[in-house]
């Protein structure tokens, strides 16, 4: 009887041994690679996600300081902007001291042309004044700041193009003058302010005022120049 038993005994422990030798079964292992998958497609969604937030900021934040240098560029030309006529592809001076033309410059839209004060020349260095010649204009989806080396560029002489703001679709300049907004210049006075509207693929119509000092500048100078001769 007592042999039977420990016959029974080995019997079993060996069947343990046979079964723990044998590892995982299929279901088994198909299970643990079904939670390793969704884990690693969680791990893998998760980072995604991170990546194309963070990729989306920076593109934002790119975009965010292209119109920001833009934008201080065009405020300091309107600043700077002088009462002075222009000539356009050699033709005789302008009447106006803003220039607007949709087909001028090559332009696809509106475009914009005036003379500005403050070109930095030290100690008159170069063959040129400290006035510029400068226009605005959209090509190729790209609002340009264009300006050439003399006052009066020589017809021919291709001006130097410098892009301000890609993705732009359409442009349009709005004026105050009158105590009001209006597309057209009147008389041969200043405006105020400039606007300048344009409308972009990413962020819809995006409209920024600029103050034009030219007159006012010029009022200053007048009255300096009265009280020296009333003196």
């Amino acid at each position: 009887m007592k042999s039977r038993s420990v016959h029974l005994s080995v019997q079993l422990n060996r069947r343990n041994k046979a079964y723990q030798a044998q590892g995982f079964t299929l279901i088994e292992v198909l299970i643990a690679m079904a939670i390793f998958a969704m884990v690693s497609l969680a791990s893998f969604t998760i980072f995604d996600t991170v990546f194309r937030s963070d990729e989306q900021s920076r593109i934002k934040n790119e975009r965010i300081n292209e119109l920001n240098r833009a934008f201080i560029v065009i405020e300091r030309d309107m600043l700077q902007l002088t009462r002075r006529t222009m000539r356009i592809n050699g033709e005789a001076p302008s009447s106006r001291f803003i220039h607007l033309d949709d087909q001028g410059f090559f332009s696809e839209t509106n475009a914009l042309a005036f003379i500005r004060s403050g070109w930095a020349n030290p100690n008159l260095l170069l063959p040129r004044s400290d006035l510029q010649s400068v226009a605005y204009q959209l090509s190729d989806n790209t609002l340009n700041r264009l300006h050439f080396t003399f006052v009066d560029p020589v017809v021919g002489k291709e001006p130097k193009v410098r892009p301000l703001i890609t993705q732009v679709d359409d442009v349009k300049f709005e004026f105050y003058q009158a105590g009001k907004w209006q597309k057209e210049i009147n008389g041969d006075s200043l405006p105020q302010a400039m606007a300048l509207i344009i409308q972009t693929e990413d962020l819809g119509e995006i409209r920024r005022q600029f103050i034009i000092a030219g007159d006012e500048a010029q009022n200053g100078a007048d009255e300096e120049g009265g009280g020296d001769a009333n003196g």
